[in-house]
Protein backbone atom coordinates (compact mmCIF):
# COMPACT_ATOMS: atom_id res chain seq x y z
CA UNK A 1 0.00 0.00 0.00
CA UNK A 2 1.22 3.63 -0.85
CA UNK A 3 0.97 6.41 1.53
CA UNK A 4 -2.46 7.11 -0.24
CA UNK A 5 -4.16 4.41 0.45
CA UNK A 6 -2.75 4.47 4.01
CA UNK A 7 -4.06 8.33 4.41
CA UNK A 8 -6.99 6.91 3.23
CA UNK A 9 -7.57 4.03 5.69
CA UNK A 10 -6.40 5.82 9.00
CA UNK A 11 -8.92 8.79 7.89
CA UNK A 12 -11.40 6.17 7.24
CA UNK A 13 -10.95 4.76 10.38
CA UNK A 14 -10.69 8.05 12.91
CA UNK A 15 -13.89 9.14 11.42
CA UNK A 16 -15.65 5.54 11.83
CA UNK A 17 -14.70 5.64 15.69
CA UNK A 18 -15.32 9.35 16.28
CA UNK A 19 -19.26 8.64 14.79
CA UNK A 20 -19.47 5.51 16.49
CA UNK A 21 -19.35 6.55 19.81
CA UNK A 22 -22.47 8.69 20.28
CA UNK A 23 -24.06 6.54 17.56
CA UNK A 24 -23.91 4.12 19.97
CA UNK A 25 -24.79 6.02 23.34
CA UNK A 26 -28.07 7.01 20.71
CA UNK A 27 -28.53 3.36 19.78
CA UNK A 28 -28.72 2.03 23.98
CA UNK A 29 -30.98 4.43 24.63
CA UNK A 30 -33.60 4.17 22.10
CA UNK A 31 -33.63 -0.31 22.24
CA UNK A 32 -33.74 0.37 26.06
CA UNK A 33 -36.77 2.47 25.83
CA UNK A 34 -35.21 5.81 27.14
CA UNK A 35 -36.10 8.09 25.12
CA UNK A 36 -39.19 9.58 26.44
CA UNK A 37 -40.17 11.42 23.55
CA UNK A 38 -40.50 8.70 21.51
CA UNK A 39 -42.45 6.88 24.07
CA UNK A 40 -45.32 9.18 24.23
CA UNK A 41 -45.13 9.41 20.36
CA UNK A 42 -44.97 5.54 19.42
CA UNK A 43 -47.70 4.96 22.50
CA UNK A 44 -51.03 5.83 20.16
CA UNK A 45 -49.23 3.47 17.43
CA UNK A 46 -49.04 0.61 19.26
CA UNK A 47 -52.72 1.11 20.72
CA UNK A 48 -53.50 1.60 16.95
CA UNK A 49 -51.62 -2.15 15.99
CA UNK A 50 -52.57 -3.74 19.54
CA UNK A 51 -49.21 -3.74 20.51
CA UNK A 52 -48.03 -4.35 24.06
CA UNK A 53 -45.03 -2.83 24.26
CA UNK A 54 -43.36 -4.03 27.83
CA UNK A 55 -44.66 -7.65 26.81
CA UNK A 56 -41.88 -9.94 26.57
CA UNK A 57 -41.67 -12.11 24.13
CA UNK A 58 -40.07 -15.90 24.75
CA UNK A 59 -37.48 -16.53 21.47
CA UNK A 60 -39.70 -18.73 19.74
CA UNK A 61 -42.70 -15.60 19.83
CA UNK A 62 -39.99 -13.36 18.85
CA UNK A 63 -38.36 -15.06 15.68
CA UNK A 64 -42.12 -15.82 14.68
CA UNK A 65 -42.99 -12.23 14.47
CA UNK A 66 -40.16 -10.87 12.64
CA UNK A 67 -40.76 -14.24 10.00
CA UNK A 68 -44.24 -13.40 9.82
CA UNK A 69 -43.18 -9.66 9.68
CA UNK A 70 -40.55 -10.90 6.89
CA UNK A 71 -42.99 -12.95 4.78
CA UNK A 72 -45.43 -9.63 4.54
CA UNK A 73 -42.73 -7.59 3.25
CA UNK A 74 -41.51 -10.19 0.70
CA UNK A 75 -45.28 -10.57 -0.45
CA UNK A 76 -45.58 -6.91 -0.79
CA UNK A 77 -42.28 -6.01 -2.71
CA UNK A 78 -43.54 -9.19 -5.00
CA UNK A 79 -47.15 -7.45 -5.75
CA UNK A 80 -45.42 -4.16 -6.55
CA UNK A 81 -43.08 -5.75 -8.66
CA UNK A 82 -45.80 -7.92 -10.49
CA UNK A 83 -48.16 -4.65 -10.77
CA UNK A 84 -46.05 -1.54 -11.47
CA UNK A 85 -47.31 -1.16 -14.97
CA UNK A 86 -50.85 -0.29 -13.86
CA UNK A 87 -49.52 1.75 -10.87
CA UNK A 88 -48.96 5.58 -10.88
CA UNK A 89 -45.49 7.27 -10.22
CA UNK A 90 -44.15 5.37 -13.63
CA UNK A 91 -43.36 8.14 -16.10
CA UNK A 92 -41.82 5.62 -18.35
CA UNK A 93 -44.44 2.81 -18.53
CA UNK A 94 -42.28 0.73 -16.62
CA UNK A 95 -43.88 -3.18 -17.42
CA UNK A 96 -44.58 -5.78 -14.86
CA UNK A 97 -41.30 -7.77 -13.48
CA UNK A 98 -41.66 -11.47 -14.85
CA UNK A 99 -42.34 -13.36 -12.16
CA UNK A 100 -39.13 -15.49 -11.59
CA UNK A 101 -37.29 -12.20 -11.00
CA UNK A 102 -40.10 -10.61 -9.13
CA UNK A 103 -39.77 -14.13 -6.76
CA UNK A 104 -35.64 -12.79 -6.64
CA UNK A 105 -35.68 -9.53 -5.80
CA UNK A 106 -38.76 -10.03 -3.14
CA UNK A 107 -36.62 -12.29 -1.46
CA UNK A 108 -33.54 -10.09 -1.83
CA UNK A 109 -34.64 -6.98 -0.56
CA UNK A 110 -36.73 -8.47 2.89
CA UNK A 111 -33.45 -10.64 3.35
CA UNK A 112 -31.11 -7.35 3.71
CA UNK A 113 -29.13 -9.08 0.52
CA UNK A 114 -30.24 -6.15 -2.03
CA UNK A 115 -29.06 -8.44 -4.92
CA UNK A 116 -30.09 -7.70 -8.47
CA UNK A 117 -30.51 -9.34 -11.47
CA UNK A 118 -32.09 -6.30 -13.69
CA UNK A 119 -31.39 -2.46 -14.12
CA UNK A 120 -33.23 -0.60 -11.87
CA UNK A 121 -33.19 2.15 -14.23
CA UNK A 122 -35.17 0.44 -17.17
CA UNK A 123 -36.93 -1.87 -15.03
CA UNK A 124 -38.53 -0.69 -12.00
CA UNK A 125 -40.86 2.43 -11.54
CA UNK A 126 -40.48 5.04 -9.45
CA UNK A 127 -43.02 3.85 -7.35
CA UNK A 128 -41.74 0.50 -6.75
CA UNK A 129 -38.24 1.55 -5.99
CA UNK A 130 -39.79 3.90 -3.24
CA UNK A 131 -42.66 2.08 -1.61
CA UNK A 132 -41.12 -1.34 -2.76
CA UNK A 133 -37.07 -1.31 -2.38
CA UNK A 134 -36.70 1.66 -0.28
CA UNK A 135 -39.08 1.11 2.55
CA UNK A 136 -38.03 -2.69 2.87
CA UNK A 137 -34.30 -1.38 3.11
CA UNK A 138 -35.54 0.12 6.20
CA UNK A 139 -37.43 -2.79 7.01
CA UNK A 140 -35.14 -5.23 6.62
CA UNK A 141 -32.05 -3.42 8.44
CA UNK A 142 -34.70 -2.83 11.44
CA UNK A 143 -35.19 -6.76 11.16
CA UNK A 144 -31.14 -6.76 12.05
CA UNK A 145 -30.84 -4.52 14.18
CA UNK A 146 -33.65 -6.21 16.49
CA UNK A 147 -32.02 -9.71 16.52
CA UNK A 148 -28.99 -8.27 17.90
CA UNK A 149 -30.81 -6.36 20.60
CA UNK A 150 -32.67 -9.61 21.36
CA UNK A 151 -29.14 -11.77 21.61
CA UNK A 152 -27.50 -9.05 24.14
CA UNK A 153 -30.46 -8.88 25.88
CA UNK A 154 -29.70 -12.78 25.93
CA UNK A 155 -26.39 -12.25 27.77
CA UNK A 156 -27.05 -9.17 29.83
CA UNK A 157 -30.19 -10.99 31.82
CA UNK A 158 -30.34 -13.28 34.50
CA UNK A 159 -33.11 -15.78 34.52
CA UNK A 160 -35.51 -14.38 32.54
CA UNK A 161 -38.24 -15.79 30.21
CA UNK A 162 -38.15 -13.01 27.73
CA UNK A 163 -35.96 -11.09 25.24
CA UNK A 164 -37.89 -8.35 24.45
CA UNK A 165 -40.76 -7.46 22.38
CA UNK A 166 -40.07 -7.58 18.70
CA UNK A 167 -42.60 -5.27 17.52
CA UNK A 168 -41.40 -2.53 19.86
CA UNK A 169 -38.06 -3.11 18.66
CA UNK A 170 -38.59 -2.83 14.76
CA UNK A 171 -40.78 0.33 15.69
CA UNK A 172 -37.71 2.11 17.51
CA UNK A 173 -35.17 2.03 15.41
CA UNK A 174 -36.86 2.43 12.48
CA UNK A 175 -38.40 5.60 13.67
CA UNK A 176 -35.55 6.67 16.06
CA UNK A 177 -32.51 5.30 14.12
CA UNK A 178 -33.19 4.47 10.80
CA UNK A 179 -35.51 7.11 9.55
CA UNK A 180 -33.73 10.44 11.27
CA UNK A 181 -29.99 9.24 9.96
CA UNK A 182 -30.95 8.35 6.49
CA UNK A 183 -33.11 11.96 5.99
CA UNK A 184 -29.70 13.83 7.65
CA UNK A 185 -27.50 11.96 5.43
CA UNK A 186 -30.10 12.33 2.02
CA UNK A 187 -29.75 16.13 2.69
CA UNK A 188 -25.85 15.82 2.54
CA UNK A 189 -25.98 13.46 -0.68
CA UNK A 190 -28.64 16.03 -2.37
CA UNK A 191 -26.09 18.96 -1.48
CA UNK A 192 -23.22 16.90 -3.56
CA UNK A 193 -25.21 16.44 -6.32
CA UNK A 194 -27.12 13.07 -5.99
CA UNK A 195 -30.25 13.55 -7.53
CA UNK A 196 -33.89 13.76 -5.66
CA UNK A 197 -36.90 14.22 -7.98
CA UNK A 198 -40.28 12.58 -9.65
CA UNK A 199 -39.13 14.09 -13.20
CA UNK A 200 -39.83 11.65 -16.67
CA UNK A 201 -36.20 10.89 -17.70
CA UNK A 202 -34.00 13.94 -20.03
CA UNK A 203 -33.14 13.63 -23.86
CA UNK A 204 -30.03 15.46 -23.61
CA UNK A 205 -27.91 16.85 -26.45
CA UNK A 206 -24.48 14.86 -26.40
CA UNK A 207 -21.14 16.59 -27.57
CA UNK A 208 -20.26 14.53 -29.81
CA UNK A 209 -21.65 12.45 -32.02
CA UNK A 210 -22.02 8.40 -31.71
CA UNK A 211 -20.81 6.25 -34.20
CA UNK A 212 -22.25 3.13 -34.53
CA UNK A 213 -23.86 0.42 -37.28
CA UNK A 214 -27.03 -0.60 -37.48
CA UNK A 215 -28.48 -3.49 -39.65
CA UNK A 216 -30.32 -2.40 -42.98
CA UNK A 217 -34.28 -3.05 -43.36
CA UNK A 218 -36.75 -3.62 -46.00
CA UNK A 219 -40.13 -2.23 -46.36
CA UNK A 220 -41.98 -4.81 -43.66
CA UNK A 221 -39.05 -3.65 -41.22
CA UNK A 222 -37.17 -7.48 -41.81
CA UNK A 223 -33.30 -6.46 -41.86
CA UNK A 224 -31.71 -6.92 -45.17
CA UNK A 225 -28.79 -9.65 -45.31
CA UNK A 226 -25.25 -9.25 -47.67
CA UNK A 227 -23.90 -12.20 -50.29
CA UNK A 228 -22.82 -13.55 -47.36
CA UNK A 229 -26.58 -14.04 -45.59
CA UNK A 230 -25.48 -11.47 -42.89
CA UNK A 231 -27.12 -8.87 -41.83
CA UNK A 232 -26.26 -5.48 -44.05
CA UNK A 233 -24.89 -3.16 -42.16
CA UNK A 234 -24.96 0.72 -42.02
CA UNK A 235 -22.92 3.63 -40.50
CA UNK A 236 -25.39 5.26 -37.88
CA UNK A 237 -24.88 8.31 -36.11
CA UNK A 238 -26.84 9.81 -32.65
CA UNK A 239 -26.39 12.97 -30.54
CA UNK A 240 -28.59 12.24 -28.31
CA UNK A 241 -29.20 10.58 -24.79
CA UNK A 242 -31.47 9.27 -22.48
CA UNK A 243 -31.00 10.38 -18.86
CA UNK A 244 -32.32 8.50 -16.05
CA UNK A 245 -34.18 10.46 -13.36
CA UNK A 246 -35.56 9.66 -10.08
CA UNK A 247 -35.58 10.13 -6.28
CA UNK A 248 -32.29 8.63 -5.71
CA UNK A 249 -30.52 10.77 -2.80
CA UNK A 250 -33.50 8.68 -0.63
CA UNK A 251 -32.86 5.60 -1.55
CA UNK A 252 -29.34 5.83 -1.51
CA UNK A 253 -28.90 6.68 2.27
CA UNK A 254 -30.61 4.01 3.64
CA UNK A 255 -28.85 1.73 1.14
CA UNK A 256 -25.65 2.41 2.71
CA UNK A 257 -26.89 3.30 6.44
CA UNK A 258 -29.12 -0.31 6.23
CA UNK A 259 -25.76 -2.43 4.83
CA UNK A 260 -28.46 -3.10 1.91
CA UNK A 261 -26.74 -2.50 -1.34
CA UNK A 262 -29.13 -2.13 -3.81
CA UNK A 263 -28.21 0.90 -6.41
CA UNK A 264 -31.04 2.72 -7.86
CA UNK A 265 -28.91 2.67 -11.11
CA UNK A 266 -27.26 -0.58 -12.44
CA UNK A 267 -23.67 0.80 -12.03
CA UNK A 268 -24.73 1.33 -8.26
CA UNK A 269 -22.54 3.44 -6.53
CA UNK A 270 -20.02 4.18 -9.54
CA UNK A 271 -22.99 6.13 -11.28
CA UNK A 272 -22.65 9.76 -10.70
CA UNK A 273 -25.87 10.56 -10.04
CA UNK A 274 -25.51 8.22 -7.17
CA UNK A 275 -22.11 9.19 -5.94
CA UNK A 276 -20.91 12.14 -7.49
CA UNK A 277 -17.42 12.98 -5.75
CA UNK A 278 -15.04 11.49 -3.40
CA UNK A 279 -16.64 13.33 -0.48
CA UNK A 280 -19.98 11.62 -1.11
CA UNK A 281 -17.95 7.95 -1.48
CA UNK A 282 -16.20 8.89 1.44
CA UNK A 283 -19.59 9.44 3.79
CA UNK A 284 -20.91 6.05 2.06
CA UNK A 285 -18.12 4.14 2.92
CA UNK A 286 -18.51 6.00 6.64
CA UNK A 287 -22.39 5.28 6.51
CA UNK A 288 -21.89 1.31 6.10
CA UNK A 289 -19.84 0.68 8.75
CA UNK A 290 -21.41 3.38 11.66
CA UNK A 291 -24.02 1.12 13.02
CA UNK A 292 -22.13 -2.08 12.66
CA UNK A 293 -19.51 -0.62 14.27
CA UNK A 294 -21.76 1.10 17.18
CA UNK A 295 -23.71 -2.17 17.56
CA UNK A 296 -20.66 -3.29 19.48
CA UNK A 297 -19.97 -0.74 21.67
CA UNK A 298 -24.21 -1.24 22.22
CA UNK A 299 -23.35 -4.57 23.18
CA UNK A 300 -20.66 -3.89 25.74
CA UNK A 301 -23.40 -0.83 27.68
CA UNK A 302 -26.23 -3.32 27.50
CA UNK A 303 -23.72 -6.09 29.23
CA UNK A 304 -22.57 -4.04 31.80
CA UNK A 305 -18.90 -3.67 30.63
CA UNK A 306 -17.82 -1.77 27.85
CA UNK A 307 -14.60 -3.88 27.78
CA UNK A 308 -16.52 -6.14 25.75
CA UNK A 309 -17.53 -3.92 22.96
CA UNK A 310 -14.20 -2.71 21.81
CA UNK A 311 -12.94 -6.40 22.16
CA UNK A 312 -15.52 -7.25 19.31
CA UNK A 313 -14.57 -4.02 17.67
CA UNK A 314 -10.89 -4.74 17.54
CA UNK A 315 -11.33 -8.24 16.32
CA UNK A 316 -13.55 -6.91 13.62
CA UNK A 317 -11.39 -3.61 13.02
CA UNK A 318 -7.68 -6.40 12.71
CA UNK A 319 -9.62 -8.35 10.14
CA UNK A 320 -10.42 -5.20 8.15
CA UNK A 321 -7.40 -3.91 8.01
CA UNK A 322 -5.59 -7.45 6.94
CA UNK A 323 -8.13 -7.89 4.45
CA UNK A 324 -7.45 -3.80 3.01
CA UNK A 325 -3.46 -4.50 2.89
CA UNK A 326 -4.26 -7.44 0.63
CA UNK A 327 -6.80 -6.45 -1.76
CA UNK A 328 -5.10 -2.99 -2.48
CA UNK A 329 -1.57 -4.94 -2.84
CA UNK A 330 -3.03 -7.64 -5.43
CA UNK A 331 -4.63 -4.84 -7.07
CA UNK A 332 -1.41 -2.62 -7.42
CA UNK A 333 0.49 -5.15 -9.00
CA UNK A 334 -1.67 -5.28 -12.01
CA UNK A 335 -1.66 -7.55 -14.95
CA UNK A 336 1.56 -8.95 -15.69
CA UNK A 337 0.70 -9.81 -19.25
CA UNK A 338 -0.70 -6.22 -19.93
CA UNK A 339 2.63 -4.79 -18.18
CA UNK A 340 5.26 -7.10 -20.21
CA UNK A 341 3.47 -5.30 -23.74
CA UNK A 342 4.11 -2.01 -21.57
CA UNK A 343 0.75 -0.53 -21.37
CA UNK A 344 -0.01 -0.71 -18.24
CA UNK A 345 2.39 0.46 -15.31
CA UNK A 346 -0.38 1.86 -12.88
CA UNK A 347 -1.60 -1.07 -11.56
CA UNK A 348 -5.01 -2.81 -12.34
CA UNK A 349 -7.28 0.21 -13.70
CA UNK A 350 -9.70 -2.26 -15.36
CA UNK A 351 -13.33 -1.96 -14.23
CA UNK A 352 -12.19 1.17 -11.75
CA UNK A 353 -13.45 4.36 -11.69
CA UNK A 354 -10.68 6.42 -12.42
CA UNK A 355 -12.21 9.67 -10.12
CA UNK A 356 -12.16 7.27 -7.49
CA UNK A 357 -8.83 5.10 -8.37
CA UNK A 358 -7.28 2.13 -6.98
CA UNK A 359 -6.82 3.18 -3.29
CA UNK A 360 -10.52 4.08 -2.81
CA UNK A 361 -11.71 1.34 -4.70
CA UNK A 362 -10.01 -1.45 -3.28
CA UNK A 363 -10.99 0.01 0.50
CA UNK A 364 -14.51 0.02 -0.54
CA UNK A 365 -14.63 -3.36 -2.17
CA UNK A 366 -13.74 -4.63 1.12
CA UNK A 367 -16.10 -2.52 3.09
CA UNK A 368 -18.80 -3.56 0.93
CA UNK A 369 -18.34 -7.05 1.46
CA UNK A 370 -17.39 -7.56 4.63
CA UNK A 371 -20.18 -5.04 5.89
CA UNK A 372 -23.03 -7.35 3.99
CA UNK A 373 -23.90 -4.49 2.08
CA UNK A 374 -23.08 -5.12 -1.59
CA UNK A 375 -22.70 -1.56 -2.91
CA UNK A 376 -20.22 -1.25 -5.24
CA UNK A 377 -17.75 1.59 -6.79
CA UNK A 378 -15.64 -0.87 -9.47
CA UNK A 379 -16.52 -3.74 -11.67
CA UNK A 380 -15.91 -6.62 -8.60
CA UNK A 381 -15.44 -9.03 -11.96
CA UNK A 382 -12.22 -7.07 -13.19
CA UNK A 383 -10.44 -7.52 -9.92
CA UNK A 384 -7.42 -9.62 -9.98
CA UNK A 385 -7.58 -12.84 -9.41
CA UNK A 386 -6.63 -12.85 -5.89
CA UNK A 387 -7.56 -9.30 -5.21
CA UNK A 388 -11.00 -10.99 -6.21
CA UNK A 389 -10.59 -13.80 -3.31
CA UNK A 390 -10.53 -11.13 -0.90
CA UNK A 391 -13.97 -9.85 -0.99
CA UNK A 392 -15.08 -13.15 -1.83
CA UNK A 393 -13.17 -14.28 1.42
CA UNK A 394 -14.75 -11.68 3.39
CA UNK A 395 -18.40 -13.08 2.12
CA UNK A 396 -17.32 -16.33 3.20
CA UNK A 397 -16.48 -15.81 6.81
CA UNK A 398 -20.46 -15.07 7.71
CA UNK A 399 -20.26 -11.30 6.83
CA UNK A 400 -19.24 -10.83 10.79
CA UNK A 401 -15.96 -8.29 9.56
CA UNK A 402 -18.27 -5.69 10.74
CA UNK A 403 -21.20 -7.70 8.65
CA UNK A 404 -24.97 -6.22 7.90
CA UNK A 405 -26.63 -3.74 10.15
CA UNK A 406 -27.12 -6.05 13.46
CA UNK A 407 -26.29 -9.26 11.36
CA UNK A 408 -22.31 -8.63 11.75
CA UNK A 409 -22.74 -8.72 15.46
CA UNK A 410 -24.73 -11.15 16.20
CA UNK A 411 -22.59 -12.87 13.69
CA UNK A 412 -19.51 -12.54 15.24
CA UNK A 413 -20.96 -13.26 19.17
CA UNK A 414 -21.66 -16.61 17.67
CA UNK A 415 -18.05 -17.40 16.79
CA UNK A 416 -17.12 -15.90 19.71
CA UNK A 417 -19.06 -18.37 21.68
CA UNK A 418 -17.70 -20.80 19.55
CA UNK A 419 -13.62 -19.33 20.94
CA UNK A 420 -15.09 -19.33 24.61
CA UNK A 421 -16.18 -22.91 23.57
CA UNK A 422 -13.00 -24.19 22.32
CA UNK A 423 -10.88 -23.10 25.04
CA UNK A 424 -12.72 -23.98 27.66
CA UNK A 425 -11.78 -27.83 25.74
CA UNK A 426 -8.52 -26.82 25.92
CA UNK A 427 -8.60 -26.36 29.52
CA UNK A 428 -10.82 -28.81 30.75
CA UNK A 429 -13.20 -26.36 32.13
CA UNK A 430 -17.33 -25.54 31.69
CA UNK A 431 -17.26 -22.62 28.57
CA UNK A 432 -18.35 -19.42 30.37
CA UNK A 433 -18.95 -15.78 28.10
CA UNK A 434 -19.94 -12.76 30.53
CA UNK A 435 -21.00 -15.23 33.47
CA UNK A 436 -23.35 -17.40 31.15
CA UNK A 437 -22.29 -21.08 30.67
CA UNK A 438 -21.72 -22.14 27.30
CA UNK A 439 -24.07 -26.24 27.35
CA UNK A 440 -24.73 -28.49 24.29
CA UNK A 441 -27.83 -26.67 23.45
CA UNK A 442 -26.07 -23.57 22.63
CA UNK A 443 -23.12 -25.46 20.94
CA UNK A 444 -26.08 -27.00 18.55
CA UNK A 445 -27.41 -23.73 17.77
CA UNK A 446 -23.95 -22.41 17.37
CA UNK A 447 -23.43 -25.21 14.74
CA UNK A 448 -26.58 -24.58 12.79
CA UNK A 449 -25.35 -20.85 12.71
CA UNK A 450 -21.92 -21.87 10.85
CA UNK A 451 -22.57 -24.49 8.84
CA UNK A 452 -25.62 -23.49 7.22
CA UNK A 453 -24.53 -20.84 5.05
CA UNK A 454 -21.31 -23.10 3.59
CA UNK A 455 -24.11 -25.97 2.91
CA UNK A 456 -26.11 -23.12 0.96
CA UNK A 457 -22.85 -21.86 -1.13
CA UNK A 458 -20.78 -25.47 -1.56
CA UNK A 459 -24.20 -27.50 -2.48
CA UNK A 460 -25.10 -24.54 -4.60
CA UNK A 461 -22.32 -23.98 -6.39
CA UNK A 462 -22.06 -27.46 -7.06
CA UNK A 463 -25.54 -27.78 -8.32
CA UNK A 464 -25.01 -25.29 -10.52
CA UNK A 465 -21.95 -26.42 -12.36
CA UNK A 466 -23.77 -29.39 -13.22
CA UNK A 467 -26.93 -28.50 -14.11
CA UNK A 468 -26.86 -26.86 -18.05
CA UNK A 469 -28.87 -23.92 -17.04
CA UNK A 470 -26.45 -23.34 -14.70
CA UNK A 471 -23.52 -23.28 -16.72
CA UNK A 472 -25.20 -21.22 -19.70
CA UNK A 473 -25.08 -17.92 -17.55
CA UNK A 474 -21.34 -18.66 -17.50
CA UNK A 475 -19.91 -15.91 -19.77
CA UNK A 476 -16.24 -16.30 -19.47
CA UNK A 477 -14.58 -20.05 -19.76
CA UNK A 478 -12.55 -21.62 -17.01
CA UNK A 479 -11.67 -21.30 -13.71
CA UNK A 480 -12.68 -17.43 -13.44
CA UNK A 481 -16.35 -18.72 -14.76
CA UNK A 482 -16.29 -21.24 -11.85
CA UNK A 483 -15.82 -18.11 -9.59
CA UNK A 484 -18.51 -16.77 -10.82
CA UNK A 485 -21.04 -18.75 -9.77
CA UNK A 486 -19.08 -19.19 -6.26
CA UNK A 487 -19.19 -15.42 -5.75
CA UNK A 488 -22.88 -15.43 -6.68
CA UNK A 489 -24.05 -18.01 -4.42
CA UNK A 490 -21.63 -16.51 -1.60
CA UNK A 491 -22.88 -13.17 -1.86
CA UNK A 492 -26.55 -15.06 -1.58
CA UNK A 493 -26.54 -17.16 1.05
CA UNK A 494 -24.21 -14.53 2.64
CA UNK A 495 -26.85 -12.11 2.10
CA UNK A 496 -24.06 -9.39 0.42
CA UNK A 497 -25.94 -8.62 -2.71
CA UNK A 498 -22.55 -8.02 -4.50
CA UNK A 499 -21.63 -10.03 -7.72
CA UNK A 500 -18.98 -10.52 -10.35
CA UNK A 501 -20.90 -9.33 -12.77
CA UNK A 502 -20.00 -11.71 -15.86
CA UNK A 503 -22.83 -14.26 -14.63
CA UNK A 504 -25.71 -14.07 -16.24
CA UNK A 505 -28.34 -14.65 -13.20
CA UNK A 506 -31.32 -13.38 -14.31
CA UNK A 507 -33.14 -16.75 -15.71
CA UNK A 508 -35.53 -18.70 -13.85
CA UNK A 509 -33.06 -21.05 -12.96
CA UNK A 510 -30.73 -18.54 -10.68
CA UNK A 511 -33.57 -16.48 -9.63
CA UNK A 512 -35.03 -19.62 -7.91
CA UNK A 513 -31.65 -20.90 -6.62
CA UNK A 514 -30.09 -17.34 -5.71
CA UNK A 515 -33.83 -16.59 -3.86
CA UNK A 516 -33.64 -20.08 -1.99
CA UNK A 517 -30.06 -19.33 -0.71
CA UNK A 518 -31.20 -15.76 0.14
CA UNK A 519 -34.08 -16.91 2.01
CA UNK A 520 -32.27 -19.85 4.21
CA UNK A 521 -29.06 -17.82 4.27
CA UNK A 522 -31.11 -14.96 6.19
CA UNK A 523 -33.48 -17.16 8.34
CA UNK A 524 -32.09 -19.96 8.96
CA UNK A 525 -29.10 -18.40 10.78
CA UNK A 526 -31.16 -15.75 12.53
CA UNK A 527 -33.56 -18.13 14.50
CA UNK A 528 -30.75 -20.52 15.67
CA UNK A 529 -29.33 -16.80 16.83
CA UNK A 530 -32.66 -16.09 18.83
CA UNK A 531 -32.69 -19.85 20.14
CA UNK A 532 -29.78 -18.85 21.62
CA UNK A 533 -30.73 -15.55 23.16
CA UNK A 534 -33.63 -17.63 24.84
CA UNK A 535 -31.66 -19.95 26.45
CA UNK A 536 -29.32 -17.36 27.99
CA UNK A 537 -31.50 -15.32 29.01
CA UNK A 538 -33.33 -17.66 31.19
CA UNK A 539 -29.82 -18.52 32.60
CA UNK A 540 -28.30 -16.65 35.75
CA UNK A 541 -25.33 -14.95 35.51
CA UNK A 542 -22.90 -16.62 37.19
CA UNK A 543 -19.65 -14.52 38.79
CA UNK A 544 -16.08 -14.27 37.31
CA UNK A 545 -13.65 -17.55 39.15
CA UNK A 546 -10.02 -17.95 39.25
CA UNK A 547 -10.55 -20.32 36.37
CA UNK A 548 -12.99 -17.91 33.99
CA UNK A 549 -11.47 -16.95 30.83
CA UNK A 550 -10.95 -12.65 30.01
CA UNK A 551 -12.70 -12.70 26.80
CA UNK A 552 -11.40 -8.67 26.68
CA UNK A 553 -7.77 -7.57 25.40
CA UNK A 554 -5.39 -8.58 23.16
CA UNK A 555 -5.34 -12.54 23.75
CA UNK A 556 -9.21 -13.02 23.23
CA UNK A 557 -9.11 -10.76 20.04
CA UNK A 558 -6.27 -12.84 18.54
CA UNK A 559 -8.52 -16.24 19.72
CA UNK A 560 -11.55 -14.69 18.12
CA UNK A 561 -9.99 -13.36 14.85
CA UNK A 562 -8.48 -16.85 14.40
CA UNK A 563 -11.50 -18.59 15.05
CA UNK A 564 -12.92 -16.65 12.36
CA UNK A 565 -10.13 -17.69 9.97
CA UNK A 566 -9.55 -21.09 10.97
CA UNK A 567 -13.71 -21.98 11.15
CA UNK A 568 -14.53 -19.58 8.33
CA UNK A 569 -12.39 -20.51 5.65
CA UNK A 570 -11.67 -24.10 5.94
CA UNK A 571 -14.78 -24.94 4.53
CA UNK A 572 -13.89 -23.25 1.12
CA UNK A 573 -10.58 -23.63 0.59
CA UNK A 574 -11.03 -26.57 -1.56
CA UNK A 575 -13.28 -24.04 -3.42
CA UNK A 576 -11.40 -21.17 -3.61
CA UNK A 577 -8.29 -23.18 -5.07
CA UNK A 578 -10.22 -24.69 -7.61
CA UNK A 579 -11.41 -20.60 -8.79
CA UNK A 580 -9.44 -17.63 -7.71
CA UNK A 581 -5.95 -19.72 -7.16
CA UNK A 582 -6.13 -21.40 -10.34
CA UNK A 583 -6.42 -18.28 -11.93
CA UNK A 584 -3.82 -16.44 -10.14
CA UNK A 585 -1.23 -19.05 -11.26
CA UNK A 586 -2.85 -19.40 -15.08
CA UNK A 587 -1.91 -15.25 -15.11
CA UNK A 588 1.37 -15.05 -13.27
CA UNK A 589 3.05 -18.65 -13.99
CA UNK A 590 3.26 -18.21 -17.36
Amino acid sequence: MNAQAWMLLCAFLAVLLLLAVPTAAWLARVMEGRFALGARIEAPLYRLAGVRPQEDMGWLRYALALLLFNLLGTLAVYALQRLQAVLPFNPEGMGAIAADSAFNTAISFASNTNWQGYAGETSMSYLTQMLALTVQNFLSAATGIAVATALIRGFARGSSAGIGNAWADLTRVTLWVLLPASALLALFFVSQGVIQNLAPYQQVETLEALQYEAPRTGPDGAPLLDADGKPDMQPQQSRSQTLAMGPVASQEAIKVLGTNGGGFFNANSAHPYENPNALSNFAQMVAIFLIPAALCLVFGRLVGDPRQGWTLLAAMTLLFVLAVIALTHYEALGNPRLAALGVADGGNLEGKELRFGIAASSLFAVITTAASCGAVIAMHDALTPLGGAVPLALMQLGEVVFGGVGSGLYGMLVFALLAVFIAGLMIGRTPEYLGKKIEAYEMKMVAIAILVTPLLVLGGTALAVMADAGRAGIANPSAHGFSEILYALSSAANNNGSAFAGLSANTPFYNALLGVAMCLGRYAVMVPVLAIAGSLAAKKRLAAGAGTLPTHGPLFVTLLAGTVLLVGLLNYLPALALGPVVEHLALFGH
